[in-house]
């Protein structure tokens, strides 16, 4: 009988999944993660983690299987949180549930069930996984979730074929209705838990009072440009090669002060992001300020009126060679090829048609439409239909 650990997180997929997997005829093994010691900067009265792992063990004795709570949070401070801080300090915006992934429950996680006599790890996360034949050698094929409303597979994005392996995801082919009907019969404790929020195993939090444990607020000016400023206006230059239009695409605008004029104050530009909306406390407006860019050297952040404000869109973005990941390593472009492919820059944002092209020393990603708040410091990931088959960091 084949042995997997599932890492049973509190919630109602994890909790479902294990039971699938114990129908199967797998010996199950139920392991909570405990990841975080701080409840000081979670939203939350109590400290989740608690909680969860209450919920976790209540489910384990509920299925007949052995639980164990594991104590992973120094190594996921020093992967995750630290890794976080660097980030933000540089004005970039880190995701921490694929880093999660990557370097928590697909890596130590993993190494640790592997010691426990374990044959795979299972997650409660709605992607799928298939086995093929490439030459000769087994390939295995990251799917999207059956689920189009939850479909987690770009949380996945950073693993690798060895990785892939070992991974079993039962409730990717279930739809999240179907798993709280499961658990309801059978009485699990989670049938009706809300679906948790946040940091990967932490909960939800403040981010800036937990960016502020080690970031110090630094009070700046807010600067709002105008959608008809003349940058955005301008001729387009004419380029020689279509490397140096795409990098010139890529780069997008380098913001100036002069370019607009100040509206507000902020407590440190290294707590805002691309994109962003909220937070800013600047009224009178006739439209809301969003993020168009932070300058974190200057500590200036630059805003502007509207979802459609063209300074929040660009046609390209860059990978560097070093970020690129190919879960499909067997379908790598090599330098100066393309593929067309559908791409998605944030979860639950719908594919995106691009073509990938593939330069001496990174990965350019030029969009049939221009996205809006392509951020620095996020994933993209690349899909062949519904296989999700490459990801890197946006640079």
């Amino acid at each position: 009988m084949q042995t997997v650990v599932v890492g049973l997180s509190g919630g109602v997929d994890s909790s479902v999944a294990a039971h699938l997997l114990k129908e199967q005829g797998y010996n199950v093994i139920g392991l909570f993660m405990r990841n975080w010691n701080d409840a000081s900067v979670t939203l939350e009265d109590e400290c989740p983690w608690i909680e969860d792992s209450a919920d976790a063990l209540l489910t384990a004795e509920k299925l007949g299987i052995p639980f164990q709570v594991i104590d992973l949070s120094d190594v996921y401070k020093e992967r995750i949180v630290d890794y976080m801080f660097a980030e933000y300090e540089k004005g970039r915006t880190p995701n921490p549930d694929v880093l999660c992934n990557r370097e928590i429950k697909f890596d130590i996680f993993l190494k640790t069930a592997l010691e426990l006599g374990a044959d795979f790890v299972a997650t409660g996360h709605y992607a799928r996984r298939e086995e093929i034949e490439v030459d000769g050698k087994k390939v295995y094929k990251l799917l999207a979730g059956k689920d189009n409303n939850k479909d987690q597979s770009y949380f996945l994005c950073q693993l690798s074929q060895e990785q892939l392996s070992k991974a079993l995801f039962p409730i990717g082919d279930l739809e999240k209705p179907e798993v709280r009907r499961i658990a309801k019969e059978l009485d699990l404790v989670t049938a009706d838990k809300k679906d948790s929020q946040g940091l990967c195993f932490i909960g939800k939090v403040s981010l800036p009072d937990f960016l502020q444990q080690q970031l110090k607020p630094k009070s700046g000016e807010i600067i709002e440009v105008n959608s008809n400023h003349s940058i955005f206006t301008e001729e387009r230059p004419q380029f020689f090669t279509k490397w140096e239009e795409l990098a010139h695409e890529a780069q997008g605008i380098s913001y100036q002060k002069d370019f607009g004029k100040v509206v507000g104050q902020h407590d440190g530009a290294h707590y805002f992001t691309k994109g962003q909306r909220k937070g800013l406390g600047v009224g009178g407006m006739v439209e809301p300020l969003f993020v168009l860019d932070t300058d974190v050297e200057e500590n200036i952040i630059y805003t502007g009126q509207g979802s459609s404000h063209p300074g929040l869109f660009k046609k390209a973005l860059y990978i560097q060679e070093e970020e690129i990941h190919w879960i499909r390593e067997d379908l790598k472009l090599n330098a100066d090829e393309t593929l067309e492919a559908m791409v998605r820059i944030r979860y639950r944002q719908p594919l995106q048609k691009a073509t990938l092209h593939k330069a001496a020393k990174g990965l350019y990603i030029e969009f049939e439409n221009p996205q809006s708040a392509i951020t620095e410091g996020q994933f993209a990931a690349w899909y062949l239909d519904d296989e999700l088959i490459g990801s890197g960091v946006i640079n």
